[in-house]
This record gives structure tokens, sequence and C-alpha cells, in this order.
């Protein structure tokens, strides 16, 4: 389990020494028109991050998906039904290995005052007035019907019907992450706080929700300990964008403009 930090956060920690002074000021891994995302432990960077309107995020459920989405692929290359179409081959990995700690998810939500929390339903939240429910469109299959996002908005439940199963998908759309959401579930997301002028996603995954924050020109700050994914995120959010010349090479390191 994650210990929680002291207070104030890590700053006490003196075998750090100068090394910590080196890290309070954060190094965005990408910087561009509002949009920023950062690579890296939400230990270290969530509690030096600003306020925002709104928490929208789909933290681990603490229900191995990483681990288990490598094995479905595996198991589909052996399978002759899958010769023509081989599904993505996530790499395995053991972030789902459990919950996020409750300091943690507790922290992220003191940030928000508007929250949108997928998977509310394997954490210990309050009493929520109005949940938001997709339902997957999945028809006869052993995945879940759908999914609960809690939320702390008063107003009443509300459900969005979006196709969402293997590569059966309402609309075409490429995925990066074994957990991704669809780009139209965050966007519906977005819409049930639309006073919100800037979103907070310290688990961000391949960035669903900073693409959809970019649609909508509103202010977005991403976390994502793994760099593939943050570099999936900077690949989709370049789709469609001029002048992407200005943009520097994540090769050479953090991306601004």
């Amino acid at each position: 389990m994650n210990a929680a930090p002291t207070t104030p956060a890590l700053a006490n920690d003196a075998q750090r020494g100068s090394h910590w002074q080196q890290r309070m000021v954060l190094q965005p891994f990408y910087d561009v028109g509002g949009i920023t995302i950062y690579c890296g432990d939400n230990r270290e960077i969530l509690p030096l991050l600003p306020d925002a309107d709104l928490l929208l995020t789909d933290p681990p459920y603490g229900i191995g998906e990483g681990v288990k989405a490598s094995r479905r692929t595996q198991a589909a290359k052996g399978d002759a039904r899958w010769k023509s179409r081989v599904p993505t081959d996530y790499a395995p990995g053991e972030w789902d290995s459990e919950p996020v700690p409750q300091w943690m998810m507790e922290l992220a939500r003191a940030k928000c005052a508007r929250q949108i929390i997928f998977g509310g339903n394997y954490y210990p939240l309050p009493p929520s007035k109005c949940w938001l429910v997709w339902d997957k469109d999945n028809g006869a299959s052993d995945f879940a019907d759908c999914e609960l996002a809690w939320t702390n908005l008063d107003k009443a439940v509300r459900r969005l019907r979006y196709l969402w199963n293997g590569f059966q998908k309402e609309k075409p759309e490429k995925r990066y992450h074994p957990t991704q959401k669809p780009l139209e579930l965050m966007s519906w997301c977005l819409n049930q706080v639309p006073e919100a002028k800037t979103i907070l996603d310290p688990w961000m995954g391949s960035g669903t929700t900073l693409v959809a924050a970019k649609e909508r020109g509103l202010k977005a700050i991403g976390i994502e300990a793994n760099e593939t994914y943050c570099r999936d995120a900077v690949s989709r959010l370049a789709q469609g964008v001029l002048g992407l010349e200005n943009e520097k090479s994540c090769d050479s390191g953090a991306i601004k403009q």
C-alpha cells in the first residue's frame, strides 16, 4: 500500500535534500494550448497542482485489468477466428493491482469543487444524488452491461448508451489503453458541468479526458505514470491541429508552445 506522505507532502524527507528542492518546480511532459501533461508519480505531482473546476477521471479499480487485458490478447493471437483482426497488444502491467489509496483520492477531490469519478462503486465515497451510467450496449457478452461514475453533482441520475465492445464501436476510434473510455463518453461527462473551465484528470491513461477538453477549448491537466501512454496522449492531442511545427518533439523532453 502507498502510505500517505507527511505534511507538507514529502517536504520533510531529509534524505531527498537538494534533490527534493529541484523537483518542487514541476516539469510538464507536454504543455500546449492550455493542455498540460505531467508524466510521473501522483504522490509527488498532485499535491503541487493548482485547483480546478472539475475532477473528471477514471482511476484504477483494483481488478487487475492490466494483466487480464494482456492475457486476452495473447489468447486471441492463437485463435484462428482472430486471424484477420488481432487485438491490440497492451503491455502487461500492475497499475490496476489495487485501488488508489484513499488519501490520494481525497486529495484529488479536494482540488475540485465538482467531481466525476468512474469506478466510484469501488471506492468508499459519500452518497450521491447523481450517478452517471454508461450503458455499453454489449448485448449477450461476459462483460459488464454498464459502468458507473460517482459524482457530487446536484442533479438526477443520467445515462448514456454508447456501444464499446472490442471491435464493435458506435464510432471508429483507436484504442491505446485497455480501460480507455470513448471520447463521446467523456464529452458527455463534460456536458454535465457546462460551467467548468478547468479540468483535472490525475489518472489520465491515454488522455481521452484531455482530448475532450481540448475540443471544447477548455484548460486541462493530466497525470500519468506510464510514459508510453503519455506519448499516446500527445499523439492524440496533435491530431487535427495546425501548426504542429511549433511544437517540440517528445524526444527532446517536454513539449511546450
